[in-house]
């Protein structure tokens, strides 16, 4: 099952540099600069503001845990001390922790009912270790505002965009159509579901993106680099454990910045 989720990736990936042939060597090409202002570094973090995200967070526990999450709700007036502190080096020296870089794949049947003997018919799901997880929302806190702000940013996305979800996304398209005819005019929807998108995702392209098209650079992106780089996962099943295998492309849809 391991190999397989590895060899899919690969397979999607070669298939569509085979598809462009050539046609898109710069994937940034498309892009526009980024205009105004930049973020070179992350604000430091404050024990009140880690004490504020562990009370939102839920209590259920991830199996990579070294502490149950509700013994961190519980006593959060203690770990925010020590979260904040964590938080702080980590942004400064610009390096996400190699000790929360390893995930547990879980895998899930798609739908009820699919062949469960066949790895095809599973989603890949990472679990990671719940501190990793408040880092991630830490970062995303001093994220957000900025790519939200830029002109880069595209105002019609619905997905992980506060007070927006797929309805949002069906109710404008919904109402587009409706508008189209009722002035008499021709209405064409296109729409694209490429296979493991989140798993496809190229690192380079990726921080180069953020870079070029949204102007994250310094001490900000080389945590982001660092945050995507050199990770591992394996999958668990069944009470059995896969080997570890280094992780080239993807953000796993278990963390809170994917």
């Amino acid at each position: 099952m391991a190999s397989f989720f590895i060899e899919k990736v690969k397979r999607i990936k070669s298939a569509i540099s085979s598809a462009l042939d050539g046609r898109c060597s710069d994937p940034l090409a498309s892009d526009l600069p980024h205009v105004g202002p930049f973020i070179d570094t992350f604000a430091p973090v404050s024990e009140d503001e880690v004490e504020r995200l562990l009370a939102t967070m839920s209590a259920k526990s991830s199996p990579l845990d070294f502490l149950p999450t509700s013994l961190l709700k519980s006593c959060s007036n203690t770990f925010a001390v020590i979260i904040a502190r964590l938080a702080n080096l980590s942004f400064g020296q610009s390096t996400f922790p190699a000790k929360f870089k390893t995930a547990q794949i879980t895998p899930l049947l798609k739908k009820p009912g699919m062949d469960d003997s066949e790895p095809s018919s599973y989603r890949p799901i990472s679990n990671l270790n719940t501190v990793s997880k408040v880092l991630e929302r830490l970062v995303l806190a001093r994220i957000v505002p900025h790519v939200s702000s830029s002109p880069s940013f595209d105002s019609m996305q619905s997905a992980y965009r506060k007070g927006h979800w797929t309805e949002t996304a069906l109710n404008k398209i919904t109402n587009d159509v409706y508008s189209g005819l009722d002035t008499r005019q021709s209405t064409v929807l296109v729409a694209l579901d490429q296979s493991a998108a989140f798993d496809c995702i190229d690192h380079w392209t990726l921080i180069n993106r953020l870079r070029h098209t949204f102007g994250i650079r310094g001490n900000a992106l080389d945590w982001l680099s660092s945050y995507l780089h050199g990770r591992l996962s394996f999958v668990r099943y069944n009470k059995a454990s896969s080997a570890t295998s280094p992780v080239d492309a993807a953000i796993a849809q278990g963390s809170s910045l994917h």
